[in-house]
């Protein structure tokens, strides 16, 4: 990476600031692109489960849409690590282990696991601070949940 390729991504880092919704909505939306793409299913599954969840009654379908499509193109152009970034900047402690257990919920949905997947299950345990018995907790119910 060169010197002006470092300035850029601290600069991009540094101008992505999100909301606590924003930032919850982001790390799961991060999760269902994990593999390399948001699959349309994906984004519908995901549409459906902000919805359900207190943070977002008052948000009607477009304004999530609109969310969605803009931490979508965050990712697309700022990757991964910056859009992560921005979101564990904003959000708020106690929704800690509700985004692991919504987004380790989004992943298992289809019954199967990528690796990418996996690996980022593993590392945002990790930096949501989420005790590592409390994590298998929440993927042993995940599991279950979404056998059927």
């Amino acid at each position: 990476m060169s010197l002006f390729d470092k300035l850029s991504s601290a600069r991009q880092q540094s101008q992505t600031t999100l909301g606590p919704a924003e930032a919850f909505a982001a790390i799961a939306l991060i999760a269902v692109a994990a593999d390399g793409y948001a699959a349309d299913a994906e984004e519908e599954l995901l549409i459906i489960t902000l919805s359900r969840m207190q943070l977002f009654r008052s948000y009607p379908a477009d304004v999530l849409q609109r969310m969605l499509d803009r931490l979508l193109s965050i990712l697309q152009r700022q990757g991964a690590e910056t859009l992560l970034a921005a979101a564990l900047a904003s959000l708020p402690h106690d929704l800690q282990e509700t985004a692991f257990a919504v987004t380790a919920d989004i992943v298992l949905a289809d019954g199967e696991v990528t690796q990418e997947e996996e690996e980022f299950l593993n590392d945002l345990y990790h930096v949501l601070e989420i005790p590592e018995e409390t994590a298998i907790k929440i993927i042993d119910v995940m599991l279950i949940k979404n056998r059927g």
